[in-house]
């Protein structure tokens, strides 16, 4: 019988009858008050002494400028309003150089590091970049520029602002010298996780592994491009660090944020192979997982459980394993499937094919019922949201969780979230998990 290609008209369909990458038709978007993800401008942050520059029309600087206040950083943040005489006389490249050039000699003191970000309309009136750049660096010699981006018009096609920032990140970076046995993981908005065994392994085998959360000044920034080895871990940093790592000639491996034991075993052979060092005991590790997972699954027993793709990079591979150890996943939430995620998606249709697949975005979850008569443990921000549980697991992006360490340090959440209600309403309407906060 044949089957229509195309994806579902509704918001909420059955694994097995999802379509692959995208189960949901694109429509008007609606947007949860969960905003604990983080966007481009907690992401240009963690660059210390960085200032921030946005070139943009009043109506789409609210919320970047929004977000540097909720955030405590207006200090570190300005901006140059584009008006429609600019754009009618041309003059938007003179305007995007005078107004960055007044904003840096406003400020009290001259940062080492300015992130300028253009948007949609340099594009539209194809503004001369290069020269706007030029010209800046010619008039401030000492103050590195980062070529930023805010242009949310290619959310769908090519690169994402997102991913554009993080090689921006990098771009920068001069070529120098690289020290043996330092590696610099990079790409990511959040730290590598304490019982991640991937810090243990690279510390006994004589590797300095350095991030940037590690940085306090500029100068500590910099000196990460002085590793032999550029790690990336999050899929939306994977671009932009191995470009970074092609230009300055170093060596590059991406080992992703997953939870199948076979993907983590490749993972750990990559680096086995790329460092020279003895093989992890993966049955050990595994054996311990798998402790851990029961231990989990005696308390929370059958209680369903709901997963938000805000959650994981691997949402899928994440109610995968599980399942796998017999929780009950009842509803996964995202909008859309990425391509390392297909075997996961796969394995679901034909051993899960009752599990639900809900969109965030869709306009008709706006108005979803989200009462519920039975206890939901939620793994994510928009799934307590959507679920209206007290019982969740607040964590947003991965959280730094890789590896066997990130399946230990969950199981651990887990069992906290189930006993533990937190307060929703407080939660879940703050900006960028993990930053400073002032809402």
């Amino acid at each position: 019988m044949l089957k229509p290609i195309r994806p579902q008209n509704s918001p909420e369909t059955l694994i097995s009858q999802a379509f692959f990458p995208l189960p949901f038709a694109p429509s008007l978007e609606f947007n949860s008050p969960a905003h604990g993800t983080w966007n481009i401008v907690h992401t240009g942050m963690q660059i210390p002494e960085a200032h921030q520059i946005y070139v943009c029309a009043a109506n789409c600087m609210r919320g970047v400028v929004l977000t540097a206040a909720e955030m405590n950083a207006s200090e570190r943040f300005s901006m140059v309003i584009l008006e429609e005489g600019d754009l009618l006389e041309g003059t938007v490249e003179d305007i995007t150089i005078e107004g960055t050039a007044d904003a840096i000699r406003k400020l009290p003191k001259r940062p080492p590091a300015v992130l300028l970000f253009t948007v949609c309309l340099h594009h539209f009136l194809g503004c001369d970049l290069d020269r706007i750049y030029r010209e800046l660096r010619e008039q401030f010699p000492n103050i590195v520029f980062f070529r930023c981006y805010m242009d949310p018009i290619m959310q769908k096609h090519g690169l994402t602002p997102d991913q554009k920032l993080r090689k921006a990140m990098l771009d920068a970076f001069p070529p120098c010298e690289a020290s043996v046995r330092s590696i610099s993981i990079l790409g990511s908005d959040f730290a590598l996780s304490e019982r991640c065994e991937l810090r243990s392994v690279l510390q006994e085998n004589g590797y300095h592994a350095r991030e940037i959360q590690d940085c306090s000044t500029f100068s500590d920034y910099f000196n990460l491009a002085t590793s032999e080895l550029f790690l990336s871990l999050y899929p939306a940093g994977k671009y932009g660090v191995e470009q970074g790592a092609k230009r300055l000639g170093r060596r590059f491996l991406y080992l992703p944020m997953c939870f199948g034991y076979e993907e983590i075993r490749q993972n750990w052979d990559k680096v086995s192979e790329e460092l020279g060092i003895c093989p992890l005991d993966h049955t050990s590790f595994q054996k311990k997982c798998d402790q851990a997972l029961q231990t989990a699954r005696d308390i929370i027993g059958t209680t369903p459980i709901a997963i938000d793709g805000t959650f994981h990079p691997r949402p899928l591979g994440l109610a995968r394993l599980l399942m796998e150890h017999s929780f009950v996943v009842k509803t996964v939430y995202l909008d859309g499937i990425s391509s390392e995620e297909e075997r996961d998606f796969r394995w679901l249709q034909a051993n899960a094919p009752t599990l639900t697949l809900k969109a965030t975005i869709r306009p008709e979850m706006r108005r979803m019922p989200r009462e519920q008569e039975e206890k939901v443990l939620a793994l994510g921000q928009k799934a307590a949201w959507f679920e209206n549980t007290p019982y969740f697991v607040n964590l947003v992006q991965g959280g730094g969780l890789w590896g066997y360490g990130g399946i230990l340090e969950l199981a651990d959440w887990m069992k906290d979230a189930f006993f533990t209600e937190k307060d929703t309403r407080d939660i879940i309407p703050r900006k960028g998990l993990g930053c400073e906060s002032c809402v």
